[in-house]
């Protein structure tokens, strides 16, 4: 199962849990804000989450992380450089509003591992290195439900924003076209910030 909903801190991004039907058990990506009302989510489901994976290290995606781990007890994980973006208010963005963020103690992941939920193995997301938007971008792909969370690399219509810190625009061409558009067009893409679309169809704007 996959629930999307829309969280509020200076901007509007997704969050998404991605939930085992069978066991109840997931992940919680993004989580950009509004740590009680994705609490209550949690609670209200019975979803046990097992992790929290974040697609890349900006304010808008990390701000309620510190607080939902403290109430869960559960790790953090990131690509191997993230914390250039983590540990950074500046890099991170936050230094620009009024509440500076910073997030600690992250497990770092690889181009090509795969994140696996303890009570189902089966049950999994294979980490794509997607550098352009940031440095430390990432996409989780399930190739068994046929979908891509996307972060900030790739929206319907359109490609992640390259004039922050770490970005640069050839480079995120490269890894959308290198990388995304190799995956099966019917791939479902959930991204930080647009409704959901496909590969294919996303290929078609550009082709």
């Amino acid at each position: 199962m996959i629930k999307q909903t829309e969280v509020f801190g200076y901007i509007t991004e997704n969050c998404f849990f991605y939930i085992d039907d069978e066991t109840k058990h997931g992940f919680l990506i993004d989580p950009g804000a509004q740590a009680e009302k994705l609490l209550a989510m949690i609670s209200g489901n019975g979803w046990i989450i097992e992790k929290i994976l974040l697609t890349h290290g900006h304010f808008d995606h990390i701000g309620a992380v510190n607080e939902i781990r403290d109430a869960l007890h559960v790790p953090v994980l990131a690509y191997k450089n993230a914390d250039d973006y983590l540990l950074g208010p500046q890099a991170n963005l936050s230094a620009q509003f009024e509440k500076q963020i910073t997030v600690e103690d992250v497990q770092h992941l690889e181009d090509g591992d795969t994140v696996a939920l303890e009570v189902n193995p089966q049950f999994s997301l294979r980490v794509i290195h997607t550098p352009g938007h940031t440095t430390d971008s990432i996409v989780f792909y399930s190739e068994t439900d046929g979908v891509l969370f996307s972060g900030d690399t790739i929206f319907k219509a359109s490609i992640g924003n390259t004039r922050f810190p770490g970005g640069d625009y050839d480079t995120l061409v490269q890894s959308i076209i290198g990388k995304i558009f190799t995956l099966p067009e019917e791939t479902v893409i959930y991204s930080g910030h647009t409704e959901q679309t496909t590969v294919g169809a996303e290929k078609r704007r550009y082709f």
